[in-house]
């Protein structure tokens, strides 16, 4: 039984489960496969990834105060974030990752970390 390479349809030679004929065929179609769907998806990851290292950064003891402008002038979107904690005395943390901030007065925000 003759097979062929799923990337490049080359003759496939040596076992009989073999789906590629080289490691670059095989990692160039698990590539194409694995790679994001679609650029906003890859956008929306990029940007939770920034907003991660922005908050990292700004928070090395695990809390602390910042302002909004600083947030803002670092490049910290505020629209992306991966969940939200409503806290029984009212108060709205959001998280990206285990970063976590929450609104205060005076153009202030808390930087939290989450604790496992």
């Amino acid at each position: 039984m003759n097979k062929t390479c799923l990337e490049c349809n080359e003759k496939i030679v040596g076992r009989e489960d073999k789906k590629f004929c080289s490691d670059g065929c095989r990692n160039s179609y698990n590539n194409k496969i694995n790679k994001d769907s679609t650029n906003y998806m890859r956008n929306v990851n990029n940007k939770l990834r920034k907003n991660y290292r922005i908050l990292a950064e700004a928070n090395p003891e695990g809390k602390t105060k910042i302002t909004k402008t600083k947030l803002l002038s670092k490049g910290f979107d505020f629209e992306y974030f991966t969940n939200i904690l409503n806290t029984n005395t009212g108060n709205t943390y959001y998280f990206v990752y285990d970063e976590g901030y929450r609104n205060l007065e005076d153009d202030y925000i808390l930087l939290v970390q989450k604790e496992y």
